[in-house]
């Protein structure tokens, strides 16, 4: 009984300290929004495009519901993370459907694809005896997939812009190394969420290196490096050994010098970095054309549709930021960035107070993919570092970043002791 008491008593300090956010006010201001943004895209120059304002209309309804059952049916308090994938994916799909009206449906489908991954994962990893259980299977699985479809893509496929990165067949795409990043955090979080032993850094040593080895021969850099970064994260907060994390990094680099050397053509994939404004209509043109447009746009934007850069190739994919600040202005663009740092601070303000290891590890080091893969992909665009061509989460259009996505917000919101109306139940 006092037990119970204690365990009331701290979870009504912690209910106090992270006080929800007025759910129905933050819905309406999100709706507006949406419907503003939508506007010009629903009524075009000559004609109105009601299947895009239908699907609209169902986006901002599967919001509401979702919101609603939730809280209803399973007593969630908190949303945070909810409301700010719900609006990042509306941006996306705003975007996507002025450019190509098409796809909005497309990216329709995969937000809520999205949202039914991170339900299922987010119940399945409130149970941690149920996700060390599957560690080691996950983590054989996810490197035979990765491997086999290294294998596929190189004998069927062929390479897509010079990797080996995409399964494309009669008009379906998928990208494997998305969904293997669910299992990289999967598997590094319960890996050493026990006793840091020999045998377990070992074990997640091997499993890491081998999914970057298997990316290297992809030619897909930019996961390399994501996966790379989120290895030393999730290292580092296990060990707190700042001399290993250092040789690490010092082993990584050697061993990058010596695949440039070896395999020139891996440095002819960076040879612009820095170079742009060189061959601004070959190497150099789309970068240079983000730049251009990007501050046409002003504080405001242009407009929704009336940008120049949606004529570039890869504009609602690896140029979307870019896209943003032209159409939408500076201030969408600084609001998506501080979206993004609050993700960050959510985890770590988070982990401070998770049930387990496990979740600590899990939000910290998902957040930190998830902001490392943000900085690649504005920092690439605008050469400020290399053009990697990883896509701006829940923005970029593509279902396997979408649902990829969604299901490091799992990992994120499990560290939320909010997330567990159950344990505090009287």
């Amino acid at each position: 009984m006092n037990k119970t008491k204690a365990k009331m008593s701290t979870a009504d300090k912690l209910r106090a300290k992270y006080k929800s956010v007025d759910r129905s006010f933050i819905l309406f201001l999100m709706t507006s929004f949406q419907v503003i943004s939508f506007t010009p895209v629903i009524f075009g120059e000559s004609e109105i495009h009601f299947e895009v304002a239908a699907m609209l209309l169902f986006y901002i309804v599967f919001e509401w519901l979702y919101v609603a059952l939730a809280s209803a049916l399973f007593k969630k308090v908190n949303f945070e993370l909810e409301f700010i994938a719900f609006f990042l994916s509306g941006i996306g799909m705003c975007l996507s459907a002025s450019v190509d009206r098409g796809s909005m449906l497309k990216q329709l489908i995969t937000v809520i694809g999205g949202v039914i991954v991170y339900d299922i994962l987010l119940w399945f990893i409130m149970d941690v005896n149920r996700v060390m259980a599957l560690r080691t299977p996950l983590a054989i699985f996810s490197l035979v997939f990765l491997a086999g479809s290294f294998v596929y893509i190189k004998i069927f496929v062929g390479d897509i812009n010079g990797a080996y990165n995409w399964i494309a067949f009669k008009g379906f795409s998928l990208q494997p190394s998305e969904f293997v990043k669910i299992a990289f955090i999967f598997v590094g979080a319960a890996t050493l969420d026990k006793l840091l032993t020999a045998k377990n850094i070992y074990m997640y040593v091997l499993f890491a290196m081998g999914c970057i080895g298997v990316l290297f021969l992809m030619k897909d850099f930019g996961t390399a490096l994501i996966f790379f970064f989120t290895f030393i994260v999730i290292a580092f907060m296990r060990s707190g050994d700042l001399r290993t994390i250092i040789f690490i990094c010092a082993a990584a680099l050697i061993g990058a010098v010596l695949i440039i050397y070896f395999r020139p053509h891996v440095a002819a994939r960076f040879a612009a970095y820095r170079h742009i404004w060189e061959d601004v209509y070959g190497r150099g043109y789309q970068q240079t054309r983000v730049l251009i447009y990007a501050v046409s746009g002003g504080l405001f934007g242009l407009g929704v549709g009336n940008g120049a850069l949606r004529h570039v190739y890869a504009a609602t994919t690896d140029l979307v930021f870019g896209m943003i600040c032209e159409e939408m202005g500076i201030f969408i663009a600084f609001v998506i960035v501080i979206t993004f740092a609050f993700i960050a601070i959510y985890a770590l303000i988070s982990s401070r107070s998770a049930p387990s290891t496990f979740y600590s590890i899990a939000a910290c080091s998902a957040s930190a993919m998830l902001l490392f893969q943000i900085c690649l992909n504005i920092f690439g665009i605008t050469d400020i570092l290399p053009l990697t061509g990883v896509t701006l989460p829940f923005i970029s259009q593509g279902g396997s970043s979408m649902i990829c996505s969604w299901a490091l917000f799992a990992f994120i919101k499990s560290a939320d002791v909010r997330a567990y109306p159950k344990l505090y139940k009287s």
